[in-house]
């Protein structure tokens, strides 16, 4: 049984466009899964499996074996991969996923330490109500208790304008956990696979409260489009790649009719909480 929440990624999607929002959201339009989203799942998932192994087997060969397991774990809660990857394709995407795990070590030893936790879902609720969650790549615990938080990207590090947007996530679960646990993790950090660079951020507990008032402020504007259904689009370079342009208003398509925003009553199931996830 679960209420609404905001996540990282609905939340990015409102910021980026509030129609895409309502497709994804409200609508839950099915979409198409790219090679990329697939790449990234196989190499999340190895390197979760990477630090289930003792510290002294997260070597790059054992990391490497991993990766093929990964994808069968992959596609079996995911079938409709098969379709993106194909058995002609199969080969050349493992070869793709291994080189990202392999450039995992250009920025990170995994044998000299122990992550608290790997894929940690985590949840809080604002003073106002607004309920966020969501799920933590990894956290990290030094011996003098400094808190880590580190997300994988398996693109490339974006430039100096895309940061802050690159940061968004990581702020978003650096507050969580300032209210979960009491402490500022001391430090954010994207792991971009892509090139081998690391982005790192320093938070202090103002800004992750000024954080929070701006994620209070998106929910407030989300729960005011989903009581009218005005879900504008926001037109941007992005819309080259989203699966719904053909019934986007902006490129003379018709969005479907508006199925209004769902009352979840406390009893309901948890088909909201993925929905708005």
């Amino acid at each position: 049984m679960r209420r609404p929440a905001l996540s990282p990624s609905r939340a990015g999607d409102f910021k980026q466009c509030p129609l895409l929002y309502r497709f994804r959201a409200v609508d839950r339009l099915p979409e198409t899964p790219s090679r990329a989203q697939a790449r990234g799942s196989v190499v999340h998932a190895a390197l979760e499996a990477l630090f289930a192994l003792p510290a002294a087997e997260r070597i790059p060969e054992r990391a490497r074996e991993l990766v093929e397991p990964a994808w069968e774990r992959v596609l079996a809660e995911s079938p409709e991969l098969a379709d993106v990857i194909t058995a002609d394709e199969h080969g050349r995407f493992l070869t793709e996923a291994r080189r990202l795990v392999a450039g995992y070590y250009r920025l990170e030893d995994p044998t000299r330490f122990d992550p608290e936790a790997c894929e940690l879902r985590v949840e809080t609720e604002l003073d106002d109500g607004v309920l966020l969650r969501g799920f933590v790549d990894r956290i990290d615990v030094s011996p003098t208790g400094l808190v880590r938080v580190v997300d994988y990207k398996t693109g490339r590090a974006p430039r100096e304008v895309g940061e802050s947007k690159a940061l968004f996530q990581l702020k978003f679960y650096a507050l969580v956990l300032l209210r979960v646990r009491g402490v500022v993790p001391a430090q954010l950090q994207l792991l971009y696979l892509g090139d081998g660079q690391a982005l790192t951020y320093e938070p202090d507990e103002a800004e992750l409260r000024r954080f929070e008032r701006t994620l209070s402020a998106l929910w407030e504007a989300i729960l005011a489009a989903g009581r009218t259904g005005d879900f504008r689009p926001k037109p941007s370079r992005l819309c080259d790649w989203c699966d719904h342009r053909d019934r986007c208003p902006a490129f003379g398509g018709t969005p479907p009719p508006y199925p209004g925003w769902p009352d979840v009553p406390p009893e309901a199931s948890s088909d909201f909480e993925e929905m708005v996830e």
